[in-house]
């Protein structure tokens, strides 16, 4: 699977811009705010419909625009497909394959599966559960379409039982209604825990594999599923913190608070590892990230890289350049200097200023 062009219309500093790219390594560079990570995300969008950063759709557009337009072709076994989405300030966004309009956004998803790894990735172990779960939806999303009905209907009830909570405590009447959203919570709930917990426990075992090779087979690292209820017993603990619920005005127990533990042995890495450690475990679960997608839809995904070689030692540098033989890969970086001296096969070469992009020759 490739990405053959991008060309971006009033998409955050990009006015009109256009790049072709090759099916190896491309490199993006220039200073920072230049708009080296903009390019990266609207690939990212136009593949998910959603940021990476979690902007909304209006923070897209360029100052003093009402639209953006992202189109890109990607090609999967010889055959290429063509992805325009159309994002407005005021009013739904518009997605079209192939110049036919689509009703649905996630229709879009599975045409074409990209990994982003970010330097906010590599601090995925030290913060909060919320970004663990959003590594986790991200990926499910693109690559299990039961999964993503179930998340988005969770969704739904989860927004309508929070707002009818928080009713309840002036209205007692309302208590009544509860057991309809309750029902809808359970059984979105139920499927995704069991998606959930069979994806990590795939990727638990290539992480293993991963870290041991990174760290000479000194450490081995655990990934754990921090479900904050079973499958089995979400209907009834649901029930039994209800009245709990109705005082906190917000739902307390559900796979919204579930989160992932990153263990060297018995030791969790959160708590006790260090900065070099927890770097690591980020690194072999991006790196095991792409190979459990390649597993799963029988196709290696487009990597885009976002500056992250400059946050990694030489070690995990070469490591990860190594991982990534064979993947069509877009790389930001502020300079090409470090490429050149590793001697890494560079493909295309685009410098990135203010917004413009130059394709360079390689030296």
């Amino acid at each position: 699977m490739i990405i053959r062009s991008l060309d971006l219309f009033n998409f955050r500093n990009y006015k009109k811009e256009s790049f072709v790219f090759d099916p190896g390594t491309n490199i993006l560079y220039g200073d920072n705010a230049q708009g080296k990570t903009n390019a990266l995300e609207a690939l990212f969008v136009g593949c998910t419909t959603k940021s990476h950063k979690g902007s909304k759709e209006s923070e897209l557009i360029n100052k003093g625009s009402e639209e953006a337009h992202i189109r890109y072709i990607s090609e999967k076994k010889e055959r290429q497909t063509k992805v325009e989405i159309h994002l407005k300030k005021r009013g739904t966004k518009g997605i079209a394959i192939d110049g036919l309009p689509i009703k649905k956004a996630n229709e879009i998803l599975g045409v074409c599966h990209v990994v982003f790894f970010s330097p906010e990735d590599l601090s995925i172990i030290k913060d909060g559960p919320e970004v663990r779960r959003r590594f986790i939806d991200i990926e499910l999303c693109q690559l299990n379409k039961a999964y993503l009905y179930n998340i988005n209907n969770y969704r739904k009830n989860l927004k309508q039982r929070n707002a009818l909570l928080k009713q309840i405590s002036d209205k007692p009447n309302l208590k009544e209604t509860l057991e309809i959203w309750n029902a809808g919570l359970v059984e979105a709930g139920k499927n995704i825990i069991k998606i959930r917990k069979q994806f990590i426990s795939e990727l638990n075992e290539l992480m293993r594999e991963k870290h041991s090779k990174l760290t000479g087979g000194k450490e081995s690292i655990k990934l754990n599923y921090v479900n904050n209820v079973s499958a089995e017993s979400f209907e009834e603990k649901l029930f039994f913190a209800q009245d709990r619920d109705i005082y906190q005005g917000t739902t307390t127990v559900g796979p919204h608070r579930d989160d992932l533990a990153f263990l060297n042995g018995d030791e969790d890495i959160r708590k006790f590892g260090s900065q070099g450690q927890k770097r690591t475990a980020a690194l072999s679960l991006k790196l095991s990230e792409i190979e459990l997608v390649e597993r799963m839809i029988g196709d290696k995904p487009v990597l885009l890289l976002d500056d992250v070689l400059s946050e990694l030692d030489r070690n995990r540098q070469n490591f990860l350049l190594e991982q990534i033989q064979g993947i069509q890969t877009i790389i930001t970086c502020t300079g090409l200097e470090e490429f050149v001296k590793k001697g890494i096969g560079i493909n295309k070469i685009f410098h990135i200023e203010d917004g413009r992009s130059v394709e360079e020759n390689q030296k």
